[in-house]
């Protein structure tokens, strides 16, 4: 196989340690294989850097595995061409196994153009990735903590979920600081409610009519202690981020005008993509990146079952959650399309095929820097007439309309009308 790179290193990176192999073929001359190892401090990955300059290394390649190739990645990147691969399309044959070994094997297959780049967004992307991946992190503690205070009330009796619909609202979280404060008179929790809510006084009094342990008095302080520190840092991450994207608010108002993408999911979805994805020939491969479309498996021209592939798990939740509110906008090409494919495919298949259309937008928008125009609801009905048209009159038909009757009261051109067989 023709070598396309004549100077190329792989990198086997583990915790501690980066197991380098630089591979250079000249041509008339012998190849040069050499075999180093160094730390993965700061000043072992320094000295991995000054070596591969000193060689002439043009290109490397290493696996995304965990998170020990991100300091690698920073400290080299800026100088060679860094290849960061998929640890899954790389495996050797079994058996044969070492540091070393699987070194020089990323080295070959990166020098024979058999490697295929992983995604890593700018330099500039990744510490608005960094937050707002931390931001979600706080979102999801913070409910798990509203969790854990509606299991504790359950627990002790309290059936306060059942007349709020939003427990911790302004009236529900007052009652509870008044539970957990020590407060036992129901009346008095009761006339805490605000609002809608006053109108279930009499409700609210039975509702919070129990006896509450001193144990569960203390366990409800701490989680509503926790609730509000999570709360204060979500804020505190929130104003950091807004400062942070201000430079990119062109391409976030774009994200915006896609059905069922706000503010805060477009912030998300351009910390993860940024706005620069010359990696993706085209919206079907950012889809297939994305892990928002099923993968192929085919023989012998048979076409057997397939998953989806992992993809990026963060894009993909931010995704599937723009288009569960994308689906519930009214008219919509999207909720039209969920309503037609959730008949015949099931409910989620139709979620993730909504999400695999809104992946295909933001790819467009962020490339084509034009805003996202929705199709409609009728879209689809214009795009198929005829057969619109056919089922509808079958339809008629089907009720016991003749067509005679059809024919009066559709008097325009229209497709040919065919009875029952």
């Amino acid at each position: 196989m023709e070598t396309l790179i004549e100077r190329a290193a792989g990198l086997d990176v583990h915790q501690a340690t980066v197991v380098a192999c630089v591979v250079i073929e000249q041509s008339g001359a012998k190849t040069k294989r050499e075999t180093r190892t160094f730390g993965t401090v700061r000043k072992g990955l320094e000295q991995l850097r000054d070596w591969l300059e000193a060689s002439g290394i043009t290109h490397l390649a290493m696996e995304g595995t965990g998170v020990y190739w991100m300091p690698v990645y920073a400290v080299l990147e800026d100088l060679f061409d860094v290849a960061v691969v998929n640890a899954r399309h790389i495996k050797k044959v079994p058996g044969r196994k070492t540091d070393v070994s699987d070194a020089a094997w990323l080295a070959d297959l990166l020098r024979k153009g058999m490697l295929r780049k992983s995604f890593v967004p700018a330099k500039e992307i990744r510490p608005i990735r960094d937050v707002c991946r931390y931001r979600r992190m706080l979102v999801q503690s913070e409910t798990a903590e509203k969790n854990r205070i509606l299991k504790l009330l359950e627990t002790v009796g309290i059936k306060l979920a059942t007349f709020a619909s939003d427990v911790f609202g302004t009236s529900g979280m007052a009652m509870l600081r008044a539970i957990a404060e020590g407060t036992s008179a129901a009346e008095a929790i009761a006339q805490l409610a605000r609002g809608k809510l006053r109108s279930k006084l009499p409700q609210l009094q039975l509702a919070l009519d129990t006896v509450v342990a001193e144990h569960h008095r203390m366990m409800l302080r701490d989680q509503l202690s926790r609730l509000d520190g999570t709360a204060e840092d979500i804020a505190r991450y929130d104003r950091l981020l807004a400062e942070m994207v201000q430079p990119y608010m062109k391409d976030i108002e774009l994200l915006c005008t896609i059905t069922g993408i706000q503010r805060k999911a477009a912030t998300e979805i351009f910390a993860e993509v940024g706005s620069n994805l010359e990696s993706f020939p085209d919206d079907a491969h950012f889809a297939s990146w994305a892990g928002m479309c099923p993968g192929h498996n085919e023989s012998a021209g048979k076409k057997g079952r397939t998953r989806r592939r992992r993809g990026n798990p963060y894009l993909q939740s931010i995704l599937v959650e723009c288009a569960l509110a994308a689906t519930r906008k009214k008219g919509s090409y999207h909720k039209e399309k969920h309503h037609r494919l959730k008949a015949r495919r099931g409910a989620m298949r139709a979620l993730f095929a909504t999400a695999h259309t809104l992946a295909r937008a933001v790819y467009r928008v962020l490339v084509r820097k034009e805003p996202y125009r929705d199709l409609g609801a009728a879209y689809l009905d214009a795009k198929n007439g005829p057969a619109v048209a056919r089922r509808l009159i079958d339809r008629l038909l089907a009720l016991g309309y003749d067509q005679q009757t059809i024919l009066q009261a559709f008097p325009n051109p229209r497709p040919a009308i065919q009875g029952p067989d």
